[in-house]
């Protein structure tokens, strides 16, 4: 367990809300606009967001998709053709009533998504059954007008991408919409070492508009659940609704089936909650702007200065993001900097390390130091970095199943939500009526459902048949 040193952020225990802003903040990820809900985002945590990017971007273009862009407006008429659809995300919406100083003839909202947008080009794009599957993706912003917002985990705008597909059979759709959910599994675990609970949401929960909803949901440090992505399969209804029609190998016209997929910026939320601590930020290598940075002591000294750089040299040279922090700041101000901004490892290098032909290697994670000889440092480090992955993958791996609980009864369930933080388990109907009672009663919502078979249990709340094992929890 790191000490805290870091007087510039509240302790998580004492006010995990204010922590969580103060890191945001004094790490420099985000500020604040002169309008609420609108974040800057900051260099930093905008590079952040493009190494996510990054990975993604590769994989779906992997998997067959192409970055495609779609206006920013949508008329109302559009929006109202899929009325499940606009219903979700009327109360939301941002509208546009003017253009210039003319009142516009139709209302234009501002996405909150763009699935109508899509629906209507691929109306027009897609006529045999040669023209399918289309896959395609969007590196966008979207506009949601929020009551109550919190940097990166909920905005009145925010950073995103959406995946939208069509293809000509069911089983294609439902397998797209399975595969993307997996890549998401694949690239919290991965680049994020972020732990994730996946599975279906409920019928109340599902998107609007969706015939089934996936997601993945994280864990953070006080208990609560962050949906963190979504993977949507939507049967024919956009399609009827917006006439996507096709003529298959026998001639006949057929509609199409859909899907959409999406993950955005609220990935950075998860990773200051799951692996942040009182000092600041812990990034995960795989994802840090800056994977090592080297602290010069007596910078004065040309020799330090020069084996330093040296250093920074050898691991540029195998991919390695190295920074020298030559500014004209104490070590000590740097070592607290480097904290704050989670910076995995941290090298120190002075007169007498030079001498031993060594230098210093500070975990970030744990605060292990170690003494590594200079020569193959670079190669050191390496694998250094994949150690530091696994290891806080491992430790977020064991705060999701120590938070995990299992309960049969409605009084069981409300012990557990009074007395202990995390995830529960619970046989549950299905019924939305029962999940807005207990949402009203207690705070909790459903997460997911479980792939936890049913063996002649009841519903925990009402005491019908249980149709699923339904993960609950208080969430962000």
């Amino acid at each position: 367990m790191n000490q805290k040193k870091n007087d510039a952020i509240c302790s998580m225990d004492v006010d995990f809300a204010q922590w969580y802003t103060d890191v945001c903040r004094k790490a420099e990820l985000m500020d604040y606009s002169s309008l609420k809900g609108f974040i800057i985002y900051r260099p930093y945590g905008y590079a952040i967001w493009e190494n996510i990017q990054k990975y993604l971007d590769e994989r779906f273009k992997e998997t067959g998709h192409e970055n495609v862009y779609m206006p920013m407006l949508i008329p109302e008429s559009l929006l109202q053709k899929e009325a499940d659809h606009i219903e979700g995300f009327a109360p939301e919406c941002a509208v546009v009533t003017k253009g210039g100083f003319d009142t516009l003839e139709e209302n234009l909202f501002i996405r909150p998504t763009s699935e109508t947008l899509f629906c209507e080009h691929f109306s027009k794009i897609v006529n045999s059954y040669r023209d399918l599957p289309k896959k395609y993706n969007q590196w966008c912003s979207v506009v949601r007008w929020e009551k109550t917002t919190r940097p990166f985990l909920r905005g009145s705008e925010f950073l995103w991408q959406e995946g939208h597909t069509i293809h000509a059979t069911e089983e294609e759709a439902r397998l797209e919409t399975r595969m993307m959910l997996k890549l998401y599994d694949d690239m919290c675990r991965d680049l994020l070492a972020l732990p994730m609970l996946t599975g279906r949401k409920t019928e109340k929960e599902k998107f609007a508009g969706a015939e089934e909803t996936y997601t993945i949901e994280a864990m953070m440090h006080d208990g609560k659940s962050l949906q963190s992505g979504t993977s949507h399969y939507f049967g024919q209804g956009f399609a009827k609704a917006f006439d996507i029609q096709y003529l298959d190998s026998n001639n006949e016209q057929k509609y199409v089936y859909q899907t959409s997929f999406g993950v955005s910026t609220r990935l950075l939320g998860a990773i200051i909650m799951v692996h942040g601590d009182d000092n600041g930020l812990v990034l995960p290598p795989r994802v840090a702007p800056i994977q090592v940075v080297i602290v010069p002591i007596k910078s004065e000294e040309k020799s330090v200065m020069e084996s330093c750089f040296a250093l920074q040299d050898s691991l540029q040279s195998i991919g390695i993001r190295a920074k020298v922090d030559d500014s004209n700041k104490t070590p000590g101000w740097k070592f607290s900097e480097a904290e704050m901004r989670g910076i995995p490892v941290r090298i120190e290098i002075g007169p007498k390390d030079i001498e031993n032909h060594q230098c210093v290697v500070v975990k970030r994670n744990d605060s292990t130091k170690q003494i590594v000889e200079f020569d193959g440092a670079h190669i050191y480090i390496r694998g250094l970095l994949d150690i530091i992955h696994n290891e806080m993958y491992a430790k977020a791996v064991k705060h999701l199943q120590d938070h995990i609980y299992r309960v049969t009864t409605y009084d069981e369930f409300k012990d557990v939500l009074n007395t202990k933080v995390g995830f529960i388990k619970a046989p549950f109907c299905g019924e939305p009526a029962c999940e807005v009672r207990i949402k009203e009663e207690t705070s909790a919502s459903t997460r997911c459902i479980s792939d936890d078979e049913v063996h002649d249990e009841r519903c925990m709340y009402c005491g019908r048949e249980a149709k699923h094992i339904v993960y609950f929890g208080k969430s962000y």
